[in-house]
């Protein structure tokens, strides 16, 4: 499948096609709902969504890796020698040996992707090592931007549009917000464990609780009627944001629709799932089941199909 995809692509430089394929392990080892959903893609879209997913989730394990051992000092340090690695890719001013680098670069060339995004992006990974906690949704939304907007505003040159691209361009953004959002809701234990909960501290005071009592409960493992009205309060505002980017969908290449609305229905039903899980995401992972996982990716590969067939 991945000498399909670079064949398509028209990536021939054997060094090139390694760090593509490098993405594309990473997209299929740590992204299961972004890897089904770009399997929906013309194949020779395929590498680019995997190159920056790569990006993505390199510098990401830079900062979350919580097998690691590395301080925070020495964190911040990887991330400027990758922020400079990028540089000199974007730029072509000098050798670059990161794989993921060689790829996005070339990704970015190939569909003329904003660099902001980019320093953007990184901006946001650089705060994760300093801060743990954030006052309201107007203050997460400035993390955000970098953080899970861009990759919307990213994505969306690859993706195509059939009408101006800066009107798709708002929907794009809050799509790349409302996936995050939910990981962010899913991934709340975790996040504690790393010394950060993204649920802002007026929301948790309009319930009656503060930080230390989510620390307590998942250290305990003892639930709280308040948390999950918090809880359920958070997955409420994701579900709006999932709406305001709900019409970018039809504003895409059709040949790249059944993709991205297979990974709005799966991603979205992580909220189905973690409802249906009584808001335990504080002692355990909630998870979109396998047969509503089937039935999803069946229904856009089929629609997959009948778009490139009309194409």
């Amino acid at each position: 499948m991945t000498v399909r995809e670079l064949d398509a692509a028209a990536v021939h430089d054997p060094v090139l096609r390694a760090a593509y394929a490098r993405c594309r392990a990473l997209n299929a080892r740590h992204g299961r709902t972004y890897f089904l959903a770009t399997r929906l893609l013309p194949v020779d879209r395929r590498p680019a969504v995997h190159a920056l997913y790569g990006f993505a989730r390199h510098a990401d394990n830079i900062v979350d890796d919580l097998d690691s051992t590395a301080s925070p000092g020495e964190r911040a340090g990887a991330l400027l020698a990758l922020e400079a690695q990028l540089d000199s890719g974007l730029r072509r001013t000098g050798a670059v040996t990161e794989p993921v680098i060689l790829a996005l670069s070339d990704t970015v060339r190939r569909y003329g992707i904003d660099h902001r995004h980019f320093t953007d992006f990184l901006a946001s990974m650089r705060s994760d090592l300093t801060v743990g906690g954030y006052a309201s949704y107007e203050e997460l939304g400035r993390y955000m931007h970098g953080s899970a907007a861009v990759i919307g505003l990213q994505m969306l040159p690859v993706l195509g549009t059939v009408g101006p691209r800066e009107e798709a361009a708002p929907h794009a953004a809050a799509l790349g917000v409302a996936f995050q959002l939910t990981n962010f809701l899913r991934d709340v234990g975790e996040d504690l464990d790393r010394g950060r909960l993204y649920l802002p501290a007026e929301l948790l005071g309009a319930h009656g609780v503060d930080r230390e009592r989510f620390e307590w409960s998942r250290r305990t493992g003892a639930r709280d009627n308040r948390i999950t009205e918090v809880l359920r309060a958070a997955a409420a505002h994701n579900r709006a944001v999932y709406r305001d980017a709900l019409p970018g969908i039809a504003m895409l290449d059709p040949v790249s629709r059944p993709c991205i609305r297979t990974a709005f229905v799966l991603y979205s039903g992580i909220l189905d799932a973690i409802e249906a899980d009584g808001y335990a995401v504080l002692h355990s992972r909630s998870v979109v089941p396998r047969r509503r996982r089937a039935v999803v990716a069946l229904d856009g590969l089929v629609r997959a199909v009948a778009a490139r067939r009309a194409h």
